[in-house]
């Protein structure tokens, strides 16, 4: 698939927010670019999920926390950004998971392409964000978890 027509593949992602304001971030390296990237966990929906149960769902298999931990809040975000050789340009659901401590993470299960891919994950405030040296994605990420958590 050619960058004539950037895939719209639905798919929900997940600010998880813990007891000092930090977020999750999963850190990934395109195996195609060689780009590595920071982003919350999430992917696609698939056929028959809502957008809240594919958060939940892939907020377990990427990171091992709790869906249940994933509330029905949420703002659009739009985005466009290349993976894997493919050009993106969709609007994507973030949801909101707060917790009261900072869980350990540990991908329950991976896609093959996803264990190829995966470096790891942390916490980080906005300041930590700012300063990492790989891409942060979407690249307004600071401006969405303000207004996700200022919702309430």
């Amino acid at each position: 698939m050619g960058d004539s027509q950037p895939n719209d593949r639905p798919a929900a992602r997940v600010i998880c927010v813990d007891a000092s304001g930090r977020v999750l971030l999963m850190h990934w390296r395109d195996t195609v670019s060689g780009q590595a990237l920071w982003e919350p966990p999430g992917g696609g929906i698939d056929p028959g999920e809502t957008p809240l149960e594919a958060a939940r769902r892939e907020l377990t298999e990427e990171t091992g926390l709790p869906g249940t931990a994933v509330l029905d809040r949420w703002v659009p975000v739009r985005r466009e950004f290349h993976w894997l050789g493919v050009h993106y340009v969709k609007t994507e659901r973030f949801y909101l998971a707060g917790f009261e401590d900072t869980p350990a993470v540990a991908p329950a299960s991976l896609t093959a392409e996803e264990d190829v891919t995966f470096l790891g994950s942390g916490w980080f405030s906005a300041a930590e964000m700012a300063d990492l040296p790989d891409a942060l994605e979407p690249p307004d990420l600071p401006g969405v978890v303000r207004r996700l958590t200022l919702l309430g």
